[in-house]
């Protein structure tokens, strides 16, 4: 586990320089130079995660947190700050004690999203989140990252099963105009699936690496749990509960703090 702060929340600063999670890190590769002239700064207060990471730690959908989303107070610069950014999702931290997370795609504000909970539970450490949506439990379970969350406070989006995983590898970016997670099993008695997820809302999220709303509403709708492989290599893990209740889990790896410039 990660080294925590004052506040309880994960410290980058707090991982010992020559270690594995610091070395992890920096081979991210180089600094982030994403434009924010005219926002509010908020420079030294974002962290980037990987969020549904592969097991060799490689892979997972990169999503930003501003940890102090007291100086972005505005809906309509949030929104901004979020296409700025261009992840496929930002959230803006309101309180860490209490958990309360406000989630933006470049182009909308969201209710409820599931990489941007499960990263931000990991971040924050707490034991839930408060979104629009409603209350998200989280829990740490050894390398894994977990939520418990409902399927229908996800946006709609369309399910579409494939014949096999090698026609959903062999599928090419849709048009702009509807949300489409296509799958197909890779082996349906073990519950392993293949996906990809395609947002189609026009604003430079051709394909989403790992979306864990999506992987809520497959597991709904299949009633079961599901070991999902998403985009270049991403893992999610999911399992049903009582009263249309679904746990979500992941790896998250260290974050980083990018450079805008």
């Amino acid at each position: 586990m990660n080294a925590a702060n004052e506040h309880g929340t994960r410290d980058p600063q707090g991982v010992p320089d020559g270690s594995a999670a610091r070395d992890a890190v920096s081979a991210w590769g180089g600094p982030d130079t994403r434009d924010t002239a005219g926002l509010p700064d908020v420079h030294h207060g974002i962290d980037v995660l990987r969020v549904f990471c592969a097991p060799d730690g490689r892979y997972g959908n990169e999503l930003g947190v501003v940890r102090d989303g007291s100086r972005v107070p505005e809906q309509a610069d949030r929104q901004a700050l979020a296409a700025k950014l261009g992840f496929s999702e930002t959230v803006f931290v309101d309180d860490p004690e209490r958990g309360a997370v406000d989630i933006y795609t470049p182009s909308t504000r969201l209710r409820f999203a599931g990489y941007p909970c499960v990263g931000a539970a990991w971040l924050l450490d707490v034991p839930e989140l408060v979104t629009a949506a409603g209350v998200v439990e989280a829990h740490q379970d050894g390398e894994f990252s977990w939520i418990v969350a409902r399927a229908d406070w996800a946006a709609e989006r369309s399910l579409r099963r494939y014949a096999s995983a090698a026609e959903v590898e062999a599928l090419a970016v849709p048009p702009a105009g509807e949300w489409i997670y296509a799958w197909a099993w890779e082996d349906e008695a073990a519950g392993r699936v293949r996906a990809r997820g395609f947002p189609g809302r026009g604003d430079g999220i051709t394909e989403d690496e790992a979306t864990g709303a999506a992987a809520l509403q497959l597991t709904h709708e299949l009633g079961r749990a599901l070991n999902i492989t998403q985009g270049r290599g991403s893992q999610l893990l999911t399992a049903p509960g009582p009263d249309d209740f679904i746990e979500l889990g992941g790896r998250v790896t260290f974050p980083r703090q990018p450079s805008l410039v």
